[in-house]
């Protein structure tokens, strides 16, 4: 397997005698791959997982592969029960994942995506293949798969398809996906490859023309751009796809008649521009609609497409189709979130002789759009309320939830002249009878001037973190006083009040969680990385002050939404005019 044949191994299983021509057929693969026995151990690898793994052969070889490179995502060794890898093994069906993670020699993780499948070693042997791919490019990965000059085997179409759908089912950004489908398809299949897509208003636009140069792929945007209506009639291959009809071949011939069309111009540009001299067109659908087309095609390469290449460029399409929707889908989504939760999300009012400002900063995942939220607003009194919190879930449905709790909140805080617990408590009352809200969290504050002069803060905490209270001299310390249990747990249990004074000058910090939280460490690791930074940006305009603490603290990969609200007080004693800022 590296220049000497392996007869069985470090435990004893028997080892195929064409193991060499297993390694040859694993080396076909443009993936990561290997072969393990009925034991589990690996009797085969690739090149390209050598170098993924950085680990020579004989460091694999013989050894089970569940033990030496399967982790969790913190680097841990992954018990065999967790492992959906292992138990398709054992149960010897073919099985796939998107997200897993590998251990390379030097202990560093390799994420990657893997198809598992039963595979026939010979001598009456049945033993398991594992293709693996990641998006990471590690040090001395090697070159790219060359352009293949020949049709693909069996296994190598099995591998590429299998690729194409982790990889581009892995992600829901539509650029992501795009890149991830250039690399897959040149320059394995093709020197060029370009996706014209429809866009929701039914225009073409090319979005991605790339050309396979060297060790990687270049773009062409002076070929990339709005693209001509759409011919109802013409049998041109670009036009006919684009209306979803079946996959067709092509050359600079094709369009060298008459143009029918503007489309068709902008193909006869594409192939005079490129050298193109042969290309396979074929229509990228979803299951609702067609959403584009993909060309393929070959100029450097002197092997041209045949009608045999067009089943495989088919199925990869539709894969591309699939993935494409469901990221046009979730961005749907996430744009329908953002705008509700910035429709119920309110302005920070003016109050002379305070400061304020907010921001809201959604999830990645739209999904997880919706918990979070901050209100501010004048109390009959003449004092003003504050109140940041979060209601259990990350969906639609937490951010109706959010509107319905922010409102009663309101309500009560304006008719009822009382401190600060009495309100929240009488919402913890109310929210089980009458909202869909399960449980949630929130500060609620009121501000006011006292006798002596300054800004006095009275507050009450039902489970959400602390605020921080930072003086303009950079001493932070969190107001941990007057916290009680989250809303939805107990609505008769006592609520603390506690008051604390507003130094001149000093900035109060209202914060959901999606700022101080992470798997990656513990909350009161949070908690400190969030005083240390608002200490040293305690000299900073408010608005600079809020941003910065925003971008340095957030942890990175953070899954959760994030609202911030900031108050500052007037530097001498109930010193007016300085105008609160909208967020």
């Amino acid at each position: 397997m590296t220049g000497r044949e392996h007869t069985e191994t470090d435990r004893g299983s028997p080892v195929p005698a064409s193991s060499a021509a297993l390694r040859g057929a694993l080396q076909a693969i443009g993936a990561g791959a290997y072969v393990v026995d009925e034991q589990g151990c690996i009797i085969a690898v690739n090149t390209r997982a050598e170098h993924l793994l950085a680990r020579p052969a004989e460091e694999l070889l013989g050894h089970d592969a569940h033990d030496l490179l399967h982790r969790d995502p913190h680097g841990q060794p992954l018990p065999r029960a967790r492992c959906a890898m292992r138990q398709a093994f054992h149960e010897g069906r073919t099985a796939q994942a998107d997200e897993d993670h590998f251990a390379r020699a030097d202990g560093s993780l390799l994420p990657i995506s893997w198809l598992i499948t039963p595979y026939d070693i010979g001598e009456r042997a049945v033993g398991t293949l594992v293709v693996f791919h990641t998006s990471e490019r590690p040090r001395g990965a090697g070159p790219r798969p060359a352009s293949a000059g020949t049709p693909l085997s069996e296994l190598e179409r099995l591998t590429l398809l299998a690729e194409t759908t982790t990889q581009l089912t892995s992600t829901l950004d539509v650029d992501l996906a795009l890149q991830r489908l250039m690399a897959l398809v040149v320059p394995r299949l093709a020197d060029w490859a370009v996706v014209d897509l429809i866009t929701e208003r039914d225009e073409v636009w090319r979005t991605v023309v790339v050309h396979a140069e060297g060790d990687g792929l270049v773009h062409h945007e002076d070929l990339e751009g709005p693209m001509p209506p759409v011919p109802e009639e013409s049998p041109m291959p670009l036009s006919r796809a684009l209306r979803g009809v079946a996959s067709t071949l092509a050359g600079p011939r094709t369009y060298r008649r008459t143009p029918d069309s503007g489309i068709a111009v902008e193909q006869r540009r594409l192939f005079d521009t490129t050298g193109m001299h042969s290309a396979a067109i074929a229509p990228i659908r979803s299951t609702r609609e067609v959403l584009g087309a993909l060309t393929l095609g070959r100029a450097e390469n002197g092997v041209a497409f045949t009608p045999a290449d067009l089943p495989l460029i088919e199925d990869i399409a539709r894969r591309a189709g699939l993935a494409l929707d469901n990221a046009r889908l979730y961005q749907r989504q996430r744009k329908v979130a953002e705008t509700m939760q910035n429709h119920l999300l309110p302005q920070m009012p003016g109050v002379p002789g305070l400061q304020m400002t907010a921001r809201y900063q959604p999830a990645p995942d739209a999904s997880q759009v919706g918990g979070d939220w901050y209100d501010a607003f004048p109390l009959s009194d003449g004092s003003t309320a504050l109140a940041v919190g979060d209601v259990v879930g990350h969906d639609l449905e937490a951010a109706a939830g959010m509107a319905q709790l922010r409102n009663m909140l309101r309500a009560y805080a304006w008719s009822q002249k009382e401190p600060p617990s009495r309100i929240v408590q009488r919402l913890d009352e109310a929210i089980q009878h009458i909202t869909d809200v399960t449980m949630a969290t929130v500060v609620f504050a009121r501000i006011e001037v006292a006798e002596d002069g300054h800004w006095q803060l009275s507050w009450t905490n039902a489970g959400h973190p602390p605020p921080l209270l930072i003086s303009r001299d950079g001493l932070a310390e969190y107001l941990t006083d007057g916290h009680g249990i989250l809303l939805g747990t107990q609505a008769d249990a006592p609520r603390p009040d506690a008051t604390a004074p507003l130094p001149p000058g000093s900035t109060l910090v209202l914060y959901t969680d999606g700022l101080i939280e992470s798997p990656r460490h513990t909350l009161d690791e949070g908690l400190d990385r969030l005083r240390q930074h608002a200490a040293a940006l305690a000299h900073r305009p408010l608005a600079s002050f809020t941003d910065q603490l925003l971008r340095r603290v957030r942890p990175a990969g953070n899954d959760d939404d994030v609202a911030l609200l900031a108050l500052r007080a007037p530097g001498r004693p109930a010193e007016q005019g300085v105008r609160g800022h909208g967020r």
